[in-house]
């Protein structure tokens, strides 16, 4: 059985991740290898799905990745591993997943017992008739229950019967007012070449898990679980058997210190030759930061497992409890996580705080490095528009960084 490192791992995934110093992709090619960026509202340095661009990118126009949701409509918003940007040729696979919501009789259960009901039809007919919308500027206050309740979370029920019909394939995101979605009906939106086969289950599994594991480089049925269609892999068991079988996947071993890691480890065949020549030595290392929600770190459990890097979000605890930071972005060096920063963006003063920058144990601390660390730094601090930034607490190791 072929065997591999941890090292040879990690410098697979982030060769197919694109954070590898090479010729840079173009953004759809970028987005294509990952399967999915995630969304995420906030923008305490810049909104994630930017910030993973950017890390992989370099500076770019926001006005190029929306140029690719809304006009040629490449991409679009639904839920892969989270609410994410995905891939219109995806779309089968999503479709899928619409296919499951609509059938599901739950998902419809408790708006229908708030007396929404009506107001689902409503809204749907509202489109039709009136074309995309703002939430906010959809009109129902004829049919939504909630119109006269005025509770502190929302005074009405669009904004969730919204989500409903959204989770379901019957309405898309067409474009964005600042944050906020403007909905219109699916079939309005969709390009005409937009692939609508009725793939099933087993079909499904087949192309995502395939998807997963040539992102993931090498990983286990549980690291597939949670890539890409997360949750969504219902046949992956007999799946990766016929994978196998059809000499589309290989099992290997990953091997550290003379020990076998846990798990069936599995690589896509057609990434043994990139494989081979990384373990051949050619690998381009480069330093770079990571959103919270980079597709690379997104499984936690993973990330420790393969970089001994243990990394949690801090936003929901505690000012006074937190360890790092509210956002923290992790520190890349090569295939090392090898620290983080804490910052926070100040669209008013125009100024990058970097609040706190925290080395791992053992972390290099040669001046390449800290210039390094530097550049990525300035290179964010631009990307953001930002004309200044402000050191805060830096560790002894790289104390330059002043």
């Amino acid at each position: 059985m072929r065997q591999l490192t941890r090292q040879d791992v990690r410098r697979l995934a982030i060769t197919k991740q694109h954070l590898h110093k090479h010729k840079p992709a173009s953004m759809l090619d970028v987005i294509r290898d990952m399967g999915c960026v995630q969304l995420d509202p906030i923008s305490t340095v810049e909104r994630s799905h930017l910030l993973v661009l950017w890390s992989r990118l370099g500076r770019f126009k926001e006005a190029d990745v929306d140029a690719l949701l809304w006009e040629s409509k490449d991409l679009f918003e639904y839920w892969a591993h989270a609410a994410s940007i995905v891939l219109t040729e995806d779309y089968p696979v999503h479709a899928w997943h619409m296919r499951q919501e609509a059938a599901n009789p739950k998902h419809g259960e408790w708006l229908a017992e708030q007396g929404a009901a009506e107001l689902i039809d409503h809204v749907r007919d509202y489109l039709r008739e009136h074309g995309a919308n703002l939430s906010r500027d959809i009109e129902a206050d004829e049919v939504d229950p909630r119109r006269d309740n005025h509770a502190w979370y929302s005074s009405r029920y669009v904004p969730r019967v919204l989500q409903y019909l959204w989770t379901r394939g019957e309405i898309m995101v067409v474009g964005r007012q600042g944050k906020q979605r403007i909905w219109d009906l699916t079939e309005r939106h969709l390009p005409e070449w937009t692939p609508r086969e009725h793939w099933n289950d087993g079909q499904i599994t087949h192309y995502a898990a395939q998807k997963a594991i040539k992102a993931l480089g090498a990983g286990t049925p549980a690291h597939i679980k949670y890539h890409y269609t997360r949750g969504r892999y219902t046949t992956l068991t007999e799946t990766l058997d016929t994978l196998v079988n059809e000499h589309l996947l290989e099992r290997v071993e990953v091997v550290e210190n003379g020990e076998v890691l846990k798990g069936d480890w599995y690589i896509h065949t057609d990434e043994v030759p990139l494989l081979e020549q990384i373990q051949d030595g050619e690998f381009a290392p480069r330093t770079t930061l990571l959103s919270p929600f980079d597709n690379l770190i997104c499984d936690r459990d993973r990330t420790e497992l393969l970089f001994d890097f243990f990394y949690r979000i801090e936003i929901y605890v505690p000012k006074a409890k937190r360890q790092y930071g509210y956002y923290v972005l992790p520190i890349l060096y090569g295939d090392k996580l090898i620290g983080r920063i804490d910052p926070r963006m100040d669209r008013k003063t125009r100024a990058l705080h970097v609040q706190n920058v925290y080395a791992e144990p053992g972390a290099p601390k040669h001046k390449r490095l800290v210039r390094q660390i530097q550049r990525s730094v300035e290179d964010l601090a631009q990307f953001l528009g930002a004309d200044d930034i402000v050191w805060g607490h830096v560790p002894t190791v790289w104390s330059a960084l002043k």
